[in-house]
């Protein structure tokens, strides 16, 4: 097995015991109220979405999403009247995703597939959506090429990468959470961050024990990345500069980049504090969430 597939079956399994969203809801998998507070949550912290994803213009549209998730997203395309796809590297995803859609009576069609080896027909969808997976898959560059032969000349992609210039990256997760993993070798330091910060003592925890198991490898750059975007025990995360975004969609036409989410929860004391517009503004520059919008 060559280092890539490898590496995909890691992704794979990741995800499949941690479907994208899952934690976000205190309720039972596949019901009505997860589905609701899940999107509650989603669209609350992240309210740029919608409007950052046009749903409200896709009506009329044969549109593919690449990672639907839970199919939090695929259903605004639904409801707004698009012909919507939805794939997922992992079957988790795809039973909860046609289980969402099922509940609230949205039309549909899901596959477990991967982003690298479309099955679908050249020129076969206007518009091919993808939030936040992208930068999981090991060949990105092999996945931006099948968007490119599935997409309909003149069709749109809508993608969004980690953004390598943002705060998060440059300085949350470069400075301060790697200054924070050293107080994850003892448990009163653990109770510490858990306080500072907020997040679950359970995940915390699961840093701390990939921390004991492999110190080297867990503070390596590119390890340190994956472990401290999505969840301890991620294998695969990366992050892009406006440039890199560019390179990868080179072969598109009117490619325009925006930046968005800065989580204020990153941001000490000042977080809480943002008016939205403000945010707005600083998320423009150092937003943790580089969309790419381009044409064939």
């Amino acid at each position: 097995m060559s280092d890539l597939n490898h590496l995909k079956d890691k992704v794979r399994a990741f995800w499949q015991a941690n479907p994208c969203g899952i934690k976000f809801a205190n309720a039972a998998p596949g019901t009505r109220l997860f589905y609701e507070l899940v999107e509650e949550h989603r669209y609350q912290k992240e309210w740029h979405i919608p409007e950052a994803a046009g749903f409200a213009s896709a009506q009329g549209l044969k549109v593919l999403e690449i990672g639907c998730g839970l199919g939090t997203d695929g259903a605004q395309f639904a409801g707004a009247g698009a012909e919507y796809t939805g794939i997922d590297l992992t079957d988790a995803a795809i039973e909860l995703a046609q289980k969402r859609f099922e509940l609230f009576n949205l039309p549909g069609k899901f596959q477990t597939a991967d982003a690298e080896k479309l099955d679908f027909a050249d020129n076969s969808f206007d518009l091919v959506y993808s939030h936040g997976v992208l930068h999981h898959t090991p060949d990105a560059e092999r996945a931006v090429r099948e968007i490119y032969r599935v997409l309909r000349p003149g069709g749109r992609v809508v993608v969004m990468l980690y953004h390598r210039d943002s705060y998060n990256y440059r300085v949350n997760i470069s400075i301060l959470r790697r200054a924070g993993a050293q107080l994850l070798r003892w448990e009163p330091g653990v109770s510490l961050v858990h306080r500072l910060t907020g997040e679950s003592l359970q995940s915390l925890r699961h840093h701390a024990a990939q921390l004991k198991n492999d110190q080297h490898s867990y503070l390596k750059s590119e390890e340190f990345l994956s472990q401290n975007t999505d969840g301890a025990g991620n294998p695969l995360a990366r992050v892009y500069s406006r440039v890199e975004a560019r390179e990868l969609f080179k072969n598109f036409a009117e490619i325009e980049l925006r930046t968005y989410f800065l989580n204020k929860r990153w941001l000490p004391v000042i977080g809480n504090m943002l008016s939205r517009s403000a945010e707005s503004r600083l998320a423009a520059r150092w937003g943790w969430h580089l969309w790419i919008y381009a044409k064939k």
